[in-house]
């Protein structure tokens, strides 16, 4: 699962574009136990997302015409601008060149071939997310397009990621790895065939949560709906996927007692 010792690859940076912020914190508090604390007054109305002072995700505006609201995953690159041209010439769109966010790092947002929005992220004060597979913190990523091989020799070209497949219900699953270490330390997240239902190409974040059937309850009190309802995965642990009160797609993930999280 996630970590926070950062690769080029990893996961490094997770946030939500929201058309209202203030209620989206409020949100996200109440599922969560999120604190939200503003960058300052030049960051735009952005934020971070944190428990017990330590960044686990962040929140801001929405930023780009037409946008709607969704969460987006950022992987570490030692280049923000070669990974932008990389992905480009491997059929992607780049959304927004590569560009400083103050002394933090530099950034570019990309599309991949199949549709999924992602963004990159190269570290320079901020390394990343403070913590990871934690309760309430990210723990996976999934992606879910057309057809995941094609899409993932992409991102094989961006990142050297590497995969594993799992058969069952009827699909293949595709466990993603870094380009080093071994499948343990190196998972990050997965990637499935779009489902029944599901309109467009999409990654999707999971939180780690005790108890997922509660965790629904919140959700649905605090005016968010339920996409998918809670179910169990063999050998992974009970999921459930939500939409936020303004649509934004994410999910949890109760695990199995033997996948014990970080601490």
């Amino acid at each position: 699962m996630l970590g926070t010792d950062f690769i080029t690859g990893s996961p490094d940076w997770l946030d939500l574009g929201s058309p209202d912020t203030e209620a989206a914190a409020a949100f996200y508090g109440r599922v969560f136990g999120w604190d939200f604390v503003s960058a300052g007054p030049e960051s735009g109305g952005y934020g971070f997302f944190q428990q017990d002072g330590k960044t686990v995700a962040a929140l801001g505006p929405l930023t780009e015409d037409g946008a709607s609201s969704a969460w987006t995953v950022y992987f570490q690159t030692p280049d923000a601008d070669a990974t932008a041209q990389a992905a480009e010439k491997a059929g992607g769109t780049v959304r927004a060149p590569a560009f400083d966010v103050m002394d933090a790092g530099r950034m570019a947002a990309l599309t991949d071939p199949a549709g999924a929005e992602f963004s990159v992220w190269q570290p320079n004060a901020v390394k990343g997310l403070e913590r990871a597979s934690e309760n309430n913190t990210l723990v996976w990523v999934e992606l879910h397009v057309p057809d995941p091989e094609k899409t993932l020799a992409f991102y094989q070209a961006l990142f050297g990621w590497r995969w594993q497949e799992m058969t069952g219900s009827g699909m293949t699953y595709r466990v993603l790895l870094t380009s080093e270490g071994e499948p343990q330390d190196a998972s990050f997240g997965g990637a499935a065939p779009l489902q029944e239902g599901m309109d467009r190409s999409l990654w999707v974040p999971y939180f780690l949560v005790t108890d997922a059937d509660r965790t629904s309850v919140t959700v649905q009190e605090s005016g968010g709906s339920v996409l998918l309802p809670p179910s169990d995965v063999p050998d992974v642990g009970r999921i459930v996927w939500f939409a936020d009160p303004f649509g934004a797609p994410f999910a949890v993930l109760r695990p199995d007692p033997d996948m014990t999280p970080r601490t």
